[in-house]
């Protein structure tokens, strides 16, 4: 039996404020790396996304408590951090780019779920609010970041005229998106404790 969880509001605040800040920074980049990816895949994705979703939501009534909640939002980070080794490692080809839509759609099959069980165990409109701010100014921030970083490319191209590919560019994000993942599930494994 598992023991149970607590969430620490104030680590989980700061983990939802890195989580949003990762979506911020990688939201452009994935449309380059889909670019090998032909419509019928998203197609495929979007019927399997819909299926997991249903299968998962069956599950609720064992499911909707910390224990879970703490071991899904872990899962969900790893594979993220997975997708960003993964990527870095191989580069661009159309099996990475595949590997990184279906670890994005996996990683999705979980988003309703935990926005639900979020707004159940947290409960208290102030900590909600704290929240949610937290979410919006980590996205905000993250899409600064990522529009100053391809502006600093863009400005360097005539000292480096091959990073003008944004291929390349995109690359580079990803030792950026690096650092903020392992942010991400460092501050995630602070915001539970045992009671």
């Amino acid at each position: 039996m598992l023991q149970d969880l607590k969430i620490k509001e104030g680590a989980f605040v700061l983990y939802k404020l890195f989580n949003s800040l990762f979506l911020g920074v990688s939201i452009g980049s994935i449309f380059t790396i889909y670019t090998p990816l032909e419509p019928a895949v998203f197609s495929i994705g979007g019927i399997a996304l819909a299926i997991g979703m249903l299968v998962l939501a069956k599950q609720y009534h064992k499911i909707l408590n910390t224990n879970y909640f703490y071991r899904i939002s872990l899962l969900v980070e790893l594979v993220i951090l997975f997708l960003i080794v993964g990527f870095l490692i191989f580069s661009y080809s159309y099996q990475s780019a595949l590997w990184v839509y279906i670890g994005y759609q996996i990683t999705f099959v979980f988003g309703s779920y935990l926005l639900r069980v979020e707004t159940l165990l947290l409960k208290k409109d102030n900590i909600l609010t704290r929240v949610d701010t937290a979410k919006q100014f980590g996205y905000l921030i993250g899409m600064g970041v990522s529009y100053l970083f391809y502006k600093t490319f863009k400005f360097s191209w005539e000292l480096w005229p091959f990073i003008a590919d944004s291929q390349i560019q995109v690359y580079f994000l990803h030792y950026i998106l690096l650092i903020i993942e392992l942010l991400v599930i460092y501050f995630l494994n602070k915001s539970f404790t045992s009671k």
